[in-house]
């Protein structure tokens, strides 16, 4: 039970600093109409986490298969991984949201057009980006049973949930964190996130070495 209690902590937090959902949510209204309502914006959170949540059980479930499929080594992955992760975590130290390198203008100005902002670019790939996708996959390599797996599970159900709230209270949240409050918050993800990145990038190059040593 301890051995769950503790995996499930450190993947929750892992989970919750790539997400940043305060400062996604600080910078989600920016993507919104300014006249939206509270149902509207009830009904793009709820995309928004229902698009997340479906993501990450295609990745959980097909994530092995991909592998196998293009022949990719798990330590070339965590290697790989560890570099997006740490690019992602300079720029949240930077300062720069996730808006900005996440997705093009034109896949927000057709996003607007077929008014499905809630999937992409809010759920694909601001919330669920390649960071998380290839985190997803290290985790799933590293279970070594059921309750292992489950442990994940229930790391990122719960950071959905949070997720969720924040952002049916983005336009609080917004208020009250202000510019500044987000780029703080966005900052220390960062050096959570970069921290992950490195033991992501160590791990993977250390068992990579091990073979030509």
């Amino acid at each position: 039970m301890q051995h769950f209690f503790d995996l499930f902590l450190s993947e929750a937090v892992a989970i919750f600093a790539i997400l940043d959902p305060i400062g996604v949510s600080a910078m989600i209204p920016s993507l919104l109409h300014q006249n939206i309502t509270k149902q509207e914006i009830k009904r793009v959170a709820f995309m928004a986490t229902l698009t997340a949540g479906v993501s990450f059980f295609v990745v959980l479930l097909s994530g092995d298969f991909v592998l196998k499929l293009f022949g990719i080594d798990m330590n070339s992955l965590k290697a790989m991984g560890g570099v997006v992760l740490l690019l992602m975590a300079i720029n949240m130290v930077n300062g720069h949201s996730k808006k900005s390198s996440r997705h093009s203008k034109e896949e927000e100005e057709e996003a607007k057009e077929h008014e499905n902002l809630a999937v992409i670019p809010i759920g694909i790939p601001i919330i669920f980006g390649p960071g998380l996708f290839a985190t997803i996959i290290i985790y799933k390599s590293q279970a070594d049973n059921a309750s292992d797996v489950f442990s994940l599970i229930f790391a990122f159900l719960v950071n959905l949930f949070v997720l969720y709230l924040t952002l049916r209270n983005s336009i609080y949240i917004k208020k009250v964190v202000g510019i500044t409050g987000e780029k703080i918050v966005t900052r220390l993800m960062g050096l959570i996130t970069g921290a992950i990145a490195i033991q992501f990038i160590v791990s993977g190059v250390v068992e990579i070495a091990k073979r030509y040593i």
